[in-house]
């Protein structure tokens, strides 16, 4: 006498022969009940997981919101004995942000990158990466600087200590920085960048796109620290920037920022600039006409090499005077560090963005709120 087991083993025996005969005679029966299909069907519509760039329309990493992107880069000036530094500030912006954004990356150097320094940073990111010569004329001195007036003040600053004062390569870098990095040719098609160098410290996790608050907000200059410049570097700049001022009055935009750099409506320059280890930009402000004039004539006059003119000084002066104030824009929520100097955004923007530094050591908090170099907190 069978028992209902036995029963229910016979009837399932039945089914599963029943199964494989169907499943070898009827094609879409096999298909249908095939394992892959009925776990797809059990998974549902998967979203595609991999970070990569997509147009407007489509959707970014399984949300509902549209992952619009920008025209940018990153851009990094770098040596290849730079690599472990370099690597080190890459792979904390893509922890930090750009796994979730996919920005390329375009690297540049006055001598040809190693195959070691291509291999090691293309496999920090999954975005892409472009690695650019230098063109000699944009990076070495130029032959009408009077080489033997530039190496006199080259020692004048030895004997004072002046940082880098004896050095022609920062000098070349500098005047690079000032003029020629924007006109590189992995650049010419790129409307945003955001400079990145080596060995610097992303604090915070950053969920929104800088490209896009300066896209949407008209923006042509960001950055995250301001503070004074040597003056034994620049005796002679805003002297010079005058000259420019009085010649060419027409390139002075209307609502600009004198305020940050003047305490007198121009008459002297207060030293203050932003520290443009961290920009981010635009790369058309820097092509356009009057910051072209500009940059022109401080060249002709040669003191990136008779004195010590650095590229931040240059670069705020040109944003203070050819854009609007409001086009200047204090990226408050961005972590950052470059020795010896930090941001470290404060209150809930901090916990905000899950920052790891010390939001007591923050260079804007060492400094007195109505002290020129704190203007970031008014411009606009």
């Amino acid at each position: 006498m069978m028992t209902p087991l036995r029963y229910l083993f016979l009837v399932l025996g039945i089914l599963i022969g029943l199964h494989y005969i169907l499943s070898f005679t009827h094609e879409e029966y096999g298909r249908a009940t095939s394992i892959s299909n009925i776990a797809s069907g059990l998974r549902g519509s998967q979203p595609p997981y991999k970070y990569e760039a997509k147009p407007v329309s489509d959707y970014f990493d399984g949300n509902t919101t549209v992952h619009r992107k920008a025209n940018a880069a990153f851009v990094v000036l770098a040596r290849n004995n730079d690599l472990q530094n370099v690597i080190a500030s890459m792979k904390q912006m893509e922890d930090r942000f750009n796994k979730k954004f996919d920005y390329p990356w375009v690297f540049l150097n006055e001598q040809p990158f190693s195959e070691d320094f291509i291999k090691r940073t293309t496999e920090v990111t999954a975005s892409k990466t472009s690695y650019g010569l230098i063109p000699k004329e944009h990076w070495v001195q130029p032959e009408w600087i009077d080489e033997p007036k530039a190496a006199k003040a080259r020692q004048k600053m030895l004997e004072n200590k002046v940082i880098y004062g004896g050095s022609v390569p920062y000098r070349n870098m500098c005047r690079f920085n000032s003029g020629f990095f924007f006109k590189h040719e992995l650049l010419k098609d790129v409307k945003y960048y955001w400079r990145v160098e080596p060995s610097v410290k992303f604090f915070c996790d950053i969920d929104y796109d800088p490209f896009l608050v300066m896209q949407d907000g008209n923006k042509v200059y960001g950055f995250t620290i301001s503070l004074y410049e040597y003056e034994s570097t620049i005796p002679t700049l805003w002297e010079t920037t005058k000259e420019f001022i009085k010649e060419n009055p027409q390139y002075l935009a209307e609502g600009n920022a004198m305020k940050f750099i003047s305490d007198n409506g121009g008459e002297k320059y207060n030293r203050c600039h932003f520290w443009s280890n961290f920009e981010i930009g635009d790369l058309d402000f820097w092509r356009g006409e009057a910051y072209t004039k500009y940059f022109e004539h401080l060249d002709k006059i040669g003191g990136f090499y008779y004195e010590r003119w650095g590229d931040a000084p240059v670069h705020s002066i040109g944003a203070a005077l050819f854009a609007k104030k409001e086009q200047i824009h204090f990226f408050d929520d961005i972590g950052y560090r470059h020795e010896p100097f930090q941001h470290c955004p404060q209150g809930a923007a901090h916990s905000k963005g899950k920052c790891w530094c010390d939001p007591a050591d923050n260079f804007g908090m060492s400094i007195s709120t109505t002290s020129p170099s704190f203007l970031l907190k008014i411009v606009p």
